[in-house]
């Protein structure tokens, strides 16, 4: 925001922190305020090295190999970015697809349009038959408030209940997820 619109750098983080409430992201805050272009601030802000923040987790892999069921990512990212995280960790294998944010535009995680529309495009039509994961409680709230069963993965984030009320359940790290939902 800085680099891009010029704006001061003590304005950011009180304006990120406005447009993310009230948009659901930041960059959906900024293409309705500031016309900001979507594909150059993705552009932007995913290049960033993956190699120092991400490594593979064998565990993970066995975790989530063991679900027969169908698994999608679903991220408020673009595709190209999702990719290169799942491949980075050496996951792109264990799921059927990706659904990222030009696929459920013009709306965004956590409004309720891009959570219908995710689950068009897996050919389900049904929450109540969906697990949806996360870490954002915003985003669990909007999932849960739709039908979806909803776990959230890691702490609560300052400010919220333990246990959230956002998520029928929590768990530590997804490899954790055996522990409330049994493997098919």
């Amino acid at each position: 925001m800085h680099e891009r619109m010029n704006l001061p750098l003590e304005d950011i983080p009180s304006l990120r922190k406005h447009l993310y409430q009230k948009y659901g992201t930041t960059l959906h805050g900024l293409q309705i305020t500031y016309q900001v272009d979507e594909r150059d601030f993705l552009n932007f802000v995913h290049d960033v090295p993956l190699d120092g923040l991400l490594t593979p987790d064998p565990e993970l892999r066995q975790v989530l190999q063991r679900y027969t069921q169908k698994k999608f990512v679903f991220t408020n990212a673009d595709r190209s970015h999702a990719n290169r995280v799942i491949n980075r960790l050496r996951l792109a294998d264990c799921f059927d697809g990706i659904i990222d944010i030009y696929d459920i535009a013009p709306n965004c995680k956590p409004m309720p349009e891009a959570f219908l529309t995710a689950l068009r495009l897996t050919g389900n039509q049904a929450p109540d038959q969906c697990v949806f994961i996360d870490d954002s409680p915003r985003n669990l709230a909007g999932a849960r408030a739709l039908g979806f069963y909803t776990v959230q993965v890691g702490l609560p984030k300052p400010g919220y209940q333990h246990p959230p009320t956002e998520a029928h359940a929590q768990i530590a790290r997804l490899s954790d997820l055996p522990t409330i939902i049994a493997p098919s």
